[in-house]
């Protein structure tokens, strides 16, 4: 596996961006997602054949971490830098906390036959009265999200001794001329021991979940005692 950087970038709090942060960082909860990722993007994108090869997460309103192959680049000087390799060493039996912001789906077939994703928590939602779901979306949350989450573990070398679901939400990302992107996201944390350390480093850097690119799928991981 090739050699991966975590970094923390931080809009910097110098007058010269000061005028051009309610632009750069919306108020507007809706807009933030999106403003962040092409202010991110910009800390990687070199050429514009490149495609996204980074996982990232919003660590502040004004802060996000990324884990890459390569170093990032600040041409614009928007950013504070700090990179450091990324390089646990693990072996079987470790055991890890985590935290993990994560959009989970399952794959259904719709009325015609063709695949489709769905949230998983949503999924789950489908086979409550509407007056009920409230009710008892907080429990199918956790439920959805521990479920989701073995089965991650058993393709990628860790098992779970504990799981709590932090928050569950769903997030409209607009798009230019098209509807807005619905996902929905979890923030788990939690305990997990490693079963096979030589499938879980390739899948934490390659990130679990869909929507990476709107800053899920990267999980931050700490050696427990």
């Amino acid at each position: 596996m090739s050699t991966l950087y975590l970094s923390r970038l931080s809009l910097r709090h110098d007058a010269s961006l000061a005028a051009l942060a309610p632009l750069l960082i919306p108020n507007d909860s809706v807009q933030q997602v999106a403003a962040a990722r092409r202010l991110i993007w910009a800390a990687f994108a070199d050429g514009a054949e490149r495609r996204r090869d980074f996982l990232w997460r919003q660590d502040g309103k004004r802060r996000w971490l990324a884990l890459s192959s390569r170093l990032p680049d600040d041409p614009h000087q928007l950013f504070e830098v700090e990179s450091k390799i990324f390089a646990p060493v693990l072996e079987e039996g470790h055991r890890l906390t985590f935290v993990l912001r994560a959009n989970a789906v399952v794959t259904r077939k719709d009325e015609d036959g063709r695949p489709k994703r769905s949230d998983i928590v949503m999924d789950r939602l489908r086979g409550f009265p509407k007056g009920e779901r409230a009710t008892a979306r907080g429990r199918l949350a956790l439920e959805a999200g521990r479920d989701w989450l073995a089965a991650q573990g058993a393709k990628a070398g860790f098992s779970i001794d504990r799981v709590e679901v932090i928050a569950y939400r769903m997030e409209k990302i607009p798009r230019d001329h098209n509807k807005p992107i619905e996902l929905g996201v979890l923030d788990l944390e939690g305990d997990i021991t490693i079963t096979r350390p030589e499938l879980f480093l390739p899948t934490l850097a390659a990130g679990f979940g869909k929507a990476k690119g709107f800053g899920c799928g990267l999980m931050l991981i700490k050696r427990r005692r």
